[in-house]
């Protein structure tokens, strides 16, 4: 059996663009255009890049919260697009996702108790008479107290409701879940509460991560492997380590070089990257990158980039590394 959980092979969203006198298709928004990777289970596979890069779209054709327009996932070993709604239904407890903005993505007219729990009675997750105690043990878990359950989303702070979001999710007890960019509305001393929340409940219910970021810094605290995503295609990956102490593809040197540093003696080069980000609804020919990258030649504008393996796992998806 193979110890990846998760193997995304060419996967493609694209959404139609609608226009003219009868409202026919003129175009497409490539957001997630030929993406590939894995993630072994029990660890964490870090998705960074700009805002409208593709990260979020990814995650959510994942679960089939969106339909691919091509590509294979394959589910511990399962092509998810080949079920059906039944099969579907109850894949739903093994797969679950936590959203950004935990205010928008929590009913206001439910209490926390009936949030958690709804899930866990839809789905038969418990026997009836033990629903109580499991939805208390869950909140205990995400570091929530058994009186909060009477409350409304309304009466907590922001960290508060996304250790809600946490426990709706956990409650159904995956193996895979998506952080879509779980602590980026907290402010720092609430996302490392959070950050340090998941690893321990990682560790604990060995869980595997999908976490979606723009912070470079949480990425790298909380990530095994990474991937860099520009324009909707992934341009490097690898452990977290390794990407992290020598980026090789120019978009992803930019990326770190914003990084800041804990000691201000320390010195580093910014590089800022020249021009605005093409539209995904008609990218560059060739190398997305071409356009804002110095090291551009006249191959760059004609070849897309293949895949090169430089060791390690460690990939990247540039000319500058294809001898």
């Amino acid at each position: 059996m193979s110890e990846n959980i998760l193997e995304v092979s060419h996967l493609k969203k694209y959404f139609p663009i609608k226009g003219g006198f009868f409202g026919g298709v003129t175009g497409q928004v490539k957001a997630v255009d030929d993406v590939s990777f894995t993630i072994k289970k029990g660890t964490t596979m870090g998705l960074v890049g700009e805002s409208g890069c593709g990260k979020s779209t990814t995650g959510r054709t994942i679960l089939r919260l969106l339909e691919k327009t091509d590509g294979e996932i394959l589910f511990n070993g399962e092509d998810i697009s080949a079920k059906d709604k039944k099969e579907l239904r109850a894949l739903r407890t093994k797969m679950q996702i936590i959203f950004q903005d935990p205010y928008s993505s929590l009913s206001p007219r439910l209490p926390v108790g009936e949030i958690i729990g709804e899930a866990v009675k839809e789905h038969g997750i418990v026997k009836p008479e033990e629903y109580q105690d499991y939805i208390t043990s869950v909140m205990k878990d995400c570091g929530l107290q058994p009186y909060h359950k009477d409350r409304y989303p309304h009466e907590f702070s922001g960290g508060q409701r996304q250790r809600i979001c946490i426990a709706r999710a956990l409650a159904l007890n995956p193996e895979f879940v998506v952080c879509d960019e779980p602590v980026s509305a907290l402010d720092v001393s609430i996302q490392a509460q959070i950050i340090n929340l998941l690893w321990d409940l990682q560790e604990k219910r060995g869980l595997t991560y999908l976490f979606i970021s723009h912070d470079l810094s949480v990425v790298e605290h909380i990530s095994d492997t990474i991937g860099v995503m520009y324009l909707g295609s992934m341009v490097e990956t690898g452990k977290a380590n390794d990407v992290f102490a020598e980026p090789l593809h120019p978009y992803t040197k930019a990326l770190f070089s914003a990084i800041p540093m804990p000691d201000p003696d320390y010195k580093k080069e910014r590089i800022i990257l020249e021009g605005d980000i093409p539209s995904p609804a008609n990218p560059p020919k060739g190398c997305k990158f071409h356009t804002r990258c110095k090291y551009c030649t006249q191959r760059c504008k004609e070849e897309a980039p293949r895949s090169i393996d430089v060791g390690g796992g460690h990939t990247v998806c540039c000319h500058l590394h294809d001898k």
